[in-house]
Order: structure tokens, then C-alpha cells, then sequence
């Protein structure tokens, strides 16, 4: 789906829960002019009409509130889901695969993860103690320590 279409199906949503083109268009930060036109072209888009304009009033027509009630759920999901994601940015959290001779391990690494993971865990650390050395991309490992 482009782009736009996304933008003119929240746009179309804003203004059919806001029942009004002055206060969606405030909501979304875009000119009351500018509404208009997006809606319209999803409108001329779809081939039906979706809000019953009047000079004091707008509402949503029979194929707008269907459209609103079946598209709107999803879009409000979509917003919850890419804020939560937002969240992760601020918390880390997976698994770092590090492969190490013993003497790095021992010496550098769990010293340093001994005061590193604490605070962060959501992180899981894989120490793998190898002697030889190691395709470090090939074998999907995040770093090296030797």
C-alpha cells in the first residue's frame, strides 16, 4: 500500500471520530484546506463518498462508518505496536553471542559483564571458549575477544 493511501485513511479517520474538519485537522497538525483535499481524494480514490458535509456539520455516510469501524482497530494497533517499539529503543535487550580464547573470558569479559548485566537484564550473553580462531560473521557471532 503507498504511502499516501495510509495518509489519507488516518486523515479520513481523524475527522470521522472528530465528526468535525477544524478539530481533526488540529489533531493532526495540517490545515483545515489540506484535510479536505486528502479526504476528498480518497474519496475520488475509492469511487463513494465517505463524510456527509454540511456547513455546520460533518458525518460519516454508511461506507464511511464501515470503513472506519473495519480500518480504524488496525491503524490504532499499528500506532500502539510502533510505540511500544519506541520503548525498546530505551531499553536493550537480546542475545550477544561473543567468542573468546580462556584467558579473555576469564580476565576481561565476565569481569566486565559482572558489572555490565545488572543493569540490563533483558540481555543474554553466549561466551563461547574457543581456542581457534573463529569466521566471526560467518558463524553469526557479535564479536571476538582473543
Amino acid at each position: 500500500m503507498p504511502r499516501d493511501n495510509l495518509n489519507e485513511l488516518t486523515a479520513f479517520l481523524a475527522v470521522a471520530r472528530e465528526e468535525s474538519f477544524t478539530r481533526a485537522a488540529a489533531k493532526l497538525g495540517v490545515s483545515q484546506s489540506a484535510l479536505s483535499h486528502t479526504v476528498r481524494a480518497l474519496e475520488e480514490r475509492l469511487g463513494v463518498r465517505l463524510l456527509t458535509r454540511t456547513t455546520r456539520s460533518v458525518s460519516p455516510t454508511e461506507a464511511g462508518e464501515r470503513l472506519a469501524r473495519t480500518v480504524g482497530p488496525r491503524l490504532d494497533e499499528i500506532e500502539a505496536e510502533i510505540a511500544a517499539l519506541s520503548a525498546l529503543r530505551e531499553k536493550p535487550a537480546g542475545t550477544i553471542r561473543i567468542t573468546a580464547g580462556e584467558h579473555a573470558a576469564d580476565a576481561i569479559l565476565w569481569p566486565a559483564l559482572a558489572t555490565f548485566l545488572p543493569d540490563y537484564p533483558d540481555i543474554k550473553v553466549e561466551i563461547i571458549v574457543d581456542y581457534s580462531l573463529t569466521a566471526i560473521v560467518a558463524e553469526r557471532f557479535d564479536a571476538g575477544v582473543r
